[in-house]
C-alpha cells in the first residue's frame, strides 16, 4: 500500500507538473517583486516569501486523488485518504514552517480549519438527531416546493444545517425513483445558492460580517441574483424530474397508499440548533462581543469559545438524541469524519495557491485586472476548485487594496459595501459575494455540505458521479450556463 501510495503521488507529479510550469512563468515577476519586498506577514517583524508555484504541486495532488481515487482504486483510497491528506498538507505546512520560515499561514489556517469543522460538526449531528418524515409520493411539483424551502431555510440555519436537515428526508421522499440528479440539485440549491442571503447562510458571508460587512448588506444585495437562480433552477428540476418514469427496484411494488402526514422525531434538537446558530455571533472581532475570551495572535483575535460551544453541542445533542430517530436517519460518523479528514488536507495544502492568486491581484498588474466582471469570474471558479470562504477573503482584500483600503480594518469595509469614497465597490462586492456562494456547487469540495450531501447519499446506495463526472455531467452543461446567464443579467452591461 505503501509503494502504491508513492507511486500515485508521483504519477500525480507527473501529470500536474507541466500545468504548474505554464503558471510559473506569469507568477514570476509578481514573486520577484514580492521577495525584494518581504512581504509582511503581519507578525511582530516577521517577513516571509512568496511560495514556490511549485509548492501548489501537493493540493493538485490531493485534488486529482480525491477525483480519482473513488473511480479507479476505491478501496485503497476510503481505507487510506485520511493519511493520503495529512500526509499532503504535513508536506506544505513542513515547507511554510523550515523553507519559507513562515508561521503566519499555518497557524491561521489552523484556526480557519478549526472554526470550519467546528461549525459543520455542530450541524450535523445535532441535525442528525432531527427525523422527518414526509409519508407523500415524491412528485416534481412537491420536490420543487421542498428544494424552495430548503434555499430559504439555508439561510436561517446555514447550509450545512440546511442540507443536513432535508437530505434525508428528500432522498427518502423519491425512494422509488431516485437518481443522482435529485442530489445534485440538492447541492446546488439547498447547499449552496440558497444561503446567498444572510451572513448565517454560507461561511464566506459570515467572513465578511466578522471583516465588517453589515449584516443585512447580503440580503439587499444578493437578493435579485438569489431569487432568480433559484426559480430558474426549479423550474430546470421540474421538468428533469417530470421526465423522470423509471422506478428504483429495490423499491418495486412498494406503493402503497400514503397518508400525507409530516412527522417530526426528536424536535428538541431543534433547540440545539439554535444553541450553535446563536454561538456563531460569539465572536470577539464583532462589535459588542469584544469582552469574549479569545487567542490573540499575529495582531488579531481568534475565537475558540463559540468553537468549544459547537462540539459540546454536537456531544450533547448525540448523546440525548432520540434513538428513533438516530435509527431512521442511519445516523453514523463517517460523512463528518470524511469531510473532516479530506479538509485538512485541503486547508493545509491549498496555502500557497490561494497567497499566489492573492499577491497578482495586489500586484499593480492583477489591481489594473480588477472590476466586478474579472471579480465574478476570479472568485466564482477559485471558488470551485478551492474552499470557498478563503477565496472570498482573498478577493474582497484585493478589491479594497486596489483602492487602497484595507479589509482589516473595519470602517473601510464599512464605506466600500456602500461605495462611500470607492468607485464600483458596491457592485464589486455584490459579484465577489454571489460568485463565492453559487460557485461554490461546482466541485464536491466547493463548500463544505457538497461532500457530507455525497456522502450521505451514496451509504445509502445512491450511485453519486465521481468528481470529474461531477463536474462533466452536471457542473458544465447545467450549473455553469446558468451561472453565465446571472453574470449577463446582473454584472456585465454595468
Amino acid at each position: 500500500m505503501k509503494r502504491l501510495l508513492f507511486l500515485l503521488i508521483f504519477i500525480g507529479s507527473l501529470i500536474i507538473t507541466p500545468t504548474i510550469n505554464l503558471f510559473a512563468s506569469e507568477l514570476t515577476n509578481v514573486s520577484s517583486v514580492t521577495n525584494e519586498l518581504n512581504i509582511s506577514s503581519g507578525g511582530e517583524g516577521d517577513a516571509h516569501h512568496l511560495p514556490s508555484a511549485f509548492s501548489v504541486i501537493p493540493f493538485a495532488i490531493l485534488l486529482l486523488m480525491i477525483a480519482t481515487g473513488p473511480l479507479f482504486y476505491e478501496h485503497f483510497w476510503h481505507k487510506n485518504y485520511p493519511k493520503v491528506a495529512v500526509s499532503l498538507a504535513v508536506i506544505v505546512v513542513g515547507y511554510y514552517l523550515f523553507v519559507l520560515h513562515n508561521t503566519h499561514g499555518p497557524v491561521h489556517a489552523l484556526f480557519e480549519y478549526f472554526q470550519f469543522i467546528s461549525l459543520l460538526t455542530g450541524l450535523y449531528i445535532a441535525s442528525g438527531g432531527i427525523l422527518i418524515e414526509i409519508d407523500k409520493e415524491g412528485k416534481p411539483l412537491l420536490n420543487v416546493i421542498i428544494l424552495f424551502i430548503g434555499a430559504i431555510i439555508s439561510n436561517v440555519i446555514g447550509t450545512t444545517g440546511a442540507s443536513m436537515l432535508l437530505i434525508r428526508p428528500f432522498i427518502r421522499l423519491n425512494k422509488h425513483r431516485i437518481k443522482p440528479y435529485h442530489v445534485i440539485f440538492f447541492i446546488f440549491l439547498v447547499s449552496n445558492i440558497g444561503g446567498s442571503l444572510t451572513p448565517i447562510g454560507d461561511p464566506p458571508l459570515f467572513l465578511g460580517f466578522l471583516k465588517g460587512v453589515p449584516f443585512s448588506w447580503t440580503f439587499f444585495h444578493n437578493f435579485p441574483a438569489w431569487i432568480f437562480a433559484v426559480i430558474i433552477f426549479c423550474i430546470l428540476f421540474f421538468f428533469f424530474d417530470k421526465r423522470n418514469k423509471d422506478e428504483n427496484p429495490l423499491f418495486a411494488g412498494d406503493n402503497g397508499e400514503r397518508s400525507g402526514k409530516i412527522t417530526i422525531t426528536g424536535g428538541k434538537n431543534f433547540l440545539w440548533l439554535g444553541v450553535v446558530i446563536a454561538a456563531v455571533f460569539l465572536d470577539p472581532n464583532v462589535d459588542g462581543f469584544e469582552w469574549v475570551p479569545s487567542i490573540h495572535y499575529d495582531g488579531q483575535k481568534f475565537s475558540f469559545v463559540r468553537e468549544i460551544i459547537m462540539l459540546s453541542v454536537a456531544f450533547m445533542s448525540y448523546k440525548f438524541a432520540n434513538p428513533v430517530a438516530l435509527k431512521g436517519n442511519e445516523f453514523n460518523f463517517e460523512p463528518i469524519r470524511e469531510v473532516a479528514f479530506i479538509f485538512i488536507g485541503i486547508f493545509g495544502t491549498m496555502m500557497p495557491a490561494l497567497e499566489l492568486v492573492a499577491s497578482f491581484a495586489g500586484s499593480e498588474a492583477g489591481s489594473a485586472l480588477i472590476n466586478h466582471n474579472t471579480l465574478y469570474w476570479g472568485t466564482g471558479l477559485i471558488s470551485g476548485i478551492l474552499d470557498n470562504a478563503p477565496t472570498y477573503l482573498n478577493f474582497f482584500a484585493a478589491a479594497l487594496a486596489a483602492q487602497g483600503g484595507s479589509i482589516n480594518i473595519p470602517s473601510e469595509v464599512v464605506n466600500f459595501a456602500y461605495g462611500d469614497g470607492y468607485v464600483d465597490s458596491v457592485l464589486q462586492l455584490t459579484a465577489i459575494s454571489v460568485a463565492s456562494v453559487f460557485f461554490g456547487a461546482m466541485t464536491y469540495i466547493g463548500n463544505g455540505p457538497n461532500f457530507m450531501v455525497k456522502s450521505i447519499a451514496e451509504q445509502v446506495g445512491i450511485q453519486m458521479p465521481s468528481f470529474f463526472g461531477y463536474i462533466i455531467r452536471f457542473s458544465i452543461p447545467i450549473l455553469l450556463p446558468i451561472l453565465f446567464i446571472v453574470w449577463l443579467v446582473f454584472f456585465a452591461f454595468i
